[in-house]
């Protein structure tokens, strides 16, 4: 394996660089001979405060050598030496840590602290080179252990330069440099992609399909940490781990019990399976946000009821168990679930659980979301179900796009079968998969390993710093005009510390970080809007960082003027910032372990620019040139705030949230299964069929309106009578896009077709 010994710099912590004495005349000796005779890179810190700071802004440092005697009489040097090492260790548990003292000074070194370092270095007693010798023996041998078992064999493998005589055509890169625009992508990438972009006919790193070799290795490791009984890597997305899971456990007309609440991938999955769903309906609070299924919907009586209650399960299969439950933990606005609570409930009720925790892999590595995820370690009862969970590593943690895992926790008398299991994994997996993403996965694992909660903690609370911003910007703009206005965020108002309630933003950001229980929901404090909570059922991730904009209040009373969110998000946009989720009046942003201090400062800039723009009414032509081109009859010589309040009265003339509400509480009678609806579709037994046209018929696709993205409608359900509010609210949603053109949102399942210069909504339906 090739080792770039500058490309792991060397950090000594010393205040005697420059000191005009022996000491400070052989560490620059020791420098010198590292730099130019070892061909290393060191970076000087001229105190431990400094030093911490440059450690904590990186993670390459090969080594770290502490000169243990600073003079205490040193006027700039406020943390001490132990402190320092204390903290780095907490920081980072593998890079070698090197005390740099003298003959005497191992006698003032504390016990707890040599335990905590890798060796000392006798500033005066040994040579120069044997010094250099020392830190570089100590680094190489630290780099060879930053590479984890897979990623480390496709490294050394693709660095011996073999001549490749099977696929991919490119042959590591070679292929591309046979036309200018392969040169181009060539030179983009460079060239260790394509050296390291291989074949299965590579025996040296195993095989997927089989979970042998060091892919094996891998997957086995990423168990152990993640805390499953077995743990797949999948490299075409988390929507096939949902298949993967569901085709390994039901059947043709298996029951199962499903959040409507779930990604589309997971009705997909019950057509695939060819499985009868049976719906729980998640609360939504007034503000339309998404909230916890009920507790209670997860008893035995309350399944039973639902079962008996379908009108398409034929009566002689009612009494079969229930298949799976399908959850979506956390919900996109990072509402998670207390599992062990729903164990207990569910009992003997359901074979299979599976958390869909798509945008939550990173739980299990820090102790605020202790009980709240799929693979939370807790006493095993015999009634337990197995459980599986979907993790999307590429979204939160640190995968390539798609890269995935599939974990799996043995019931407490159901174990699931390797090989049985592997049929369902083969028949979705792809037989040339793609190495660099089986290394951002095997990465990804050791990233958490070795410093997981740490990583967690550090983006807890740097989203916890950005919740207290934005409400104290808000308080101090309500201090010099009370009529005044900001962005809010959806979080507790106040926290109960040492008994004593305490405004949010005046409590400890660590203190926020370190405790669960002011995330927790409860019906005492119902800051979050969710009627009859549960005890200890659901927390709000504080990563998550759902903003809210002015027009409605908690209660669902809306004012007489509001900025819808889609206008703020557009224009966020524009300044670089790009949003994950956007609502009638509230937008979501993640702070994952990519969001940097920059990052924020220039979200905040972004709002207060907005906020300047609209109380002064700026132009549209200003802020959204392009939509004013496009739409000169509507939008010419518009104002914003104008404008933010023509689209806030929509709404609130035509009851957009309420719409929303009873809508999305509606399950729809079912003609057919969702397989059926799609069987359908194949056989071309489909028209399209306009909104105003559709009552009666049976939609043979879902309609999956974003917001809040999740199916208004599934294939085979009929647009009847009790399926009134959905057609009132799609109807809305039409008509909006019509009065408003430029805010076309996403609906799946719905095309549109336009007539006279208006727009209509037109969706596939099984024929007559």
């Amino acid at each position: 394996m090739k080792i770039t010994r500058s490309s792991w710099p060397i950090l000594i912590v010393s205040g005697q660089f420059n000191a005009q004495n022996d000491e400070g005349f052989r560490l620059r000796q020791l420098t010198t001979e590292l730099e130019e005779i070892q061909h290393c890179k060191v970076i000087p810190s001229f105190s431990y405060e400094d030093g911490y700071e440059v450690f904590r802004s990186r993670s390459d440092f090969g080594c770290i050598v502490v000169d243990w005697d600073i003079p205490e009489e040193n006027p700039e040097e406020k943390m001490t030496a132990d402190t320092f090492v204390i903290l780095m260790r907490k920081r980072h548990k593998g890079v070698p840590i090197l005390l740099l003292t003298g003959r005497l000074g191992i006698e003032k070194i504390p016990v707890e602290i040599l335990k905590d370092v890798n060796g000392c270095l006798w500033k005066t007693a040994d040579t120069i080179s044997f010094l250099a010798g020392r830190i570089e023996i100590h680094l190489l041998e630290y780099v060879k252990k930053v590479y984890p078992s897979f990623f480390g064999t496709l490294v050394k493998y693709a660095n011996e330069y073999k001549y490749a005589w099977h696929t991919p055509g490119h042959m590591g890169g070679e292929g591309f440099l046979r036309s200018p625009a392969g040169v181009a992508l060539y030179k983009f990438y460079g060239e260790n992609v394509f050296r390291s972009d291989l074949s299965v006919s590579v025996p040296e790193l195993g095989s997927l399909l089989e979970h042998s070799g060091v892919v094996g290795d891998a997957e086995k490791n990423s168990a152990r940490v993640f805390g499953a009984d077995h743990t797949y890597y999948v490299l075409n997305g988390t929507s096939n781990v949902n298949q993967i899971i569901w085709r390994s456990q039901l059947v043709r007309d298996d029951i199962a019990f499903v959040d409507r609440n779930c990604h589309k991938s997971l009705n997909y999955a019950m057509v695939i399976t060819d499985a009868f769903p049976v719906y729980i309906i998640p609360r939504r609070n007034k503000r339309g946000i998404i909230g916890p299924v009920r507790l209670s919907e997860f008893s035995p009586e309350s399944i039973r009821k639902k079962i008996s209650e379908d009108k398409l399960i034929p009566e002689d299969l009612k009494a079969n168990p229930v298949k799976m439950s399908a959850l979506t933990n956390s919900t996109y606005d990072g509402v998670c679930y207390n599992v062990v609570n729903i164990k207990k409930q569910l009992e003997k009720s359901v074979e299979n659980l599976h958390f869909d925790e798509a945008w939550y892999a990173y739980a299990r590595f820090h102790p605020i979301y202790k009980n709240h995820y799929g693979m939370t370690e807790d006493e095993l009862d015999e009634n337990h179900p197995p459980i599986f969970c979907s993790h999307s590593t590429h979204k939160l943690l640190t995968a390539f796009s798609q890269a995935s895992m599939l974990h799996i926790k043995n019931g407490g008398k159901v174990k699931i079968n390797h090989d049985e299991f592997n049929e369902s994994y083969m028949m979705h997996g792809s037989t040339s998969p793609q190495y660099s993403m089986i290394a951002s996965l095997d990465v990804a694992t050791r990233m958490m390993e070795d410093n997981g909660e740490i990583m967690m903690n550090d983006i807890i609370v740097d989203a916890i710093h950005l919740r207290k911003k934005i409400v104290a910007i808000e308080k101090d703009l309500k201090k010099k005009n009370k009529d005044d206005w900001f962005f809010g965020m959806w979080q507790p108002k106040k926290v109960k510390v040492k008994g004593k309630l305490m405004p949010f933003e005046d409590v400890d950001a660590e203190f926020l970080a370190s405790n669960q229980e002011p995330w927790v929901f409860t019906s005492r404090d119902n800051w979050h809007g969710f009627e009859d909570m549960e005890k200890n059922y659901a927390m709000l991730d504080p990563i998550k960082l759902t903003f809210t904009t002015p027009g409605i209040n908690d209660k669902g009373k809306m004012d007489s003027e509001g900025i819808p969110a889609s206008v703020v998000t557009n224009y966020l946009i524009d300044k670089g910032v790009v949003c994950e989720k956007t609502d009638y009046y509230s937008f979501l942003l993640l702070n994952s372990l990519g969001t940097t201090e920059a990052k924020q400062g220039t979200l905040l800039s972004a709002m207060l620019s907005f906020k300047e723009l609209y109380d002064k009414n700026a132009p549209l032509s200003q802020m959204f040139p392009d939509l004013v081109h496009e739409y000169p009859d509507e939008y010419k010589g518009v104002g914003l705030k104008a404008h933010c309040n023509d689209i806030h009265r929509y709404f609130k003339e035509h009851r957009i949230l309420e719409k929303m509400q009873e809508a999305f509480q509606v399950i729809p009678d079912q003609a057919m299964k969702p397989s059926e609806a799609y069987h359908q579709v194949v056989r071309k037994n489909v028209e399209f069929v306009e909104l105003d046209e559709m009552m009666g018929r049976t939609p043979a696709v879902m309609m999956v309106p974003y917001p809040p993205g999740i199916p208004i409608m599934m294939g085979g359900e009929m647009m009847n009578e009790k399926a009134g509010p959905i057609s009132e609210y799609l109807q809305l949603r039409q008509d909006f896009e019509n009065i408003f053109p430029g805010y076309e949102s996403e609906i799946h399942g719905v095309e549109r077709t336009e007539r006279d210069g208006k727009k209509f909504f037109r969706t596939l339906c099984v024929k007559k």
